[in-house]
C-alpha cells in the first residue's frame, strides 16, 4: 500500500505485486527515491484518466531511470481506479509517469504481443481516495507549451509514502 498525498487530498493505493513485479519494484524504487514529491498531475481528460509523476509544477520533465519491461499481459484490466503505466508507442519505455483511469478503458487492455496491441500495465488500483481522483478529473484543463489537457491549476503530489 501506498499514498499519494495531493494538493487535492490523499489517494490510497493497493499495489499489484505478484501480477506486476518490475512495475511495482520500479514504481516503489521512484518513490523510495522521493521522485514524486513535488510533481504533478499535467494530464487531466474527464471521462478517461489523469496522468502524473514526470513533471514539476514548473513543468520541467524530471529525469527518470531506464525504461522497463511492459507487463501489461498481466491479465489485470484498466477499469476504473486503476493505475497503469504511460508509456510512449514503444511497448517498453514506461518510467516513472502513470495514470489513473476515470472509467473502464478495456480498450488499454493486452491484446496481442504487437506494438499496436501490448496494451498498458496495470499495476495497482485506488482503495481510498477515489473521490479526490473524481475532483483532480473536475479541474479545468487548457493548452501549456506543446501539451494539451493540462490543468489550470497545479495539481501537486505533495508526497508519495509507503504505508
Amino acid at each position: 500500500m501506498i499514498t499519494l498525498k495531493t494538493s487535492k487530498g490523499d489517494i490510497k493505493i493497493k499495489l499489484f505485486e505478484k501480477e506486476a513485479p518490475i512495475t511495482v519494484k520500479n514504481f516503489l524504487d521512484y518513490i523510495d527515491a522521493g521522485f514524486y514529491k513535488g510533481t504533478i498531475f499535467h494530464r487531466v481528460i474527464p471521462g478517461f484518466m489523469v496522468q502524473g509523476g514526470g513533471f514539476t509544477a514548473d513543468f520541467v520533465q524530471k529525469p527518470t531511470s531506464d525504461p522497463i519491461k511492459n507487463e501489461a499481459d498481466n491479465q489485470l484490466s484498466n477499469k476504473r481506479g486503476t493505475l497503469a503505466m504511460a508509456r510512449t508507442s514503444v511497448v517498453d519505455s514506461a518510467t516513472a509517469q502513470f495514470f489513473i483511469n476515470l472509467v473502464d478503458n478495456d480498450f488499454l487492455d493486452f491484446k496481442a504481443p504487437t506494438p499496436q496491441h501490448f496494451g498498458y500495465c496495470v499495476f495497482g488500483e485506488v482503495v481510498e481516495g477515489m473521490d479526490v481522483v473524481d475532483q483532480i478529473a473536475a479541474v479545468k484543463t487548457g493548452s501549456h507549451q506543446m501539451h494539451r489537457d493540462v490543468p489550470t491549476e497545479n495539481i501537486v503530489i505533495l508526497d508519495a509514502v509507503r504505508d
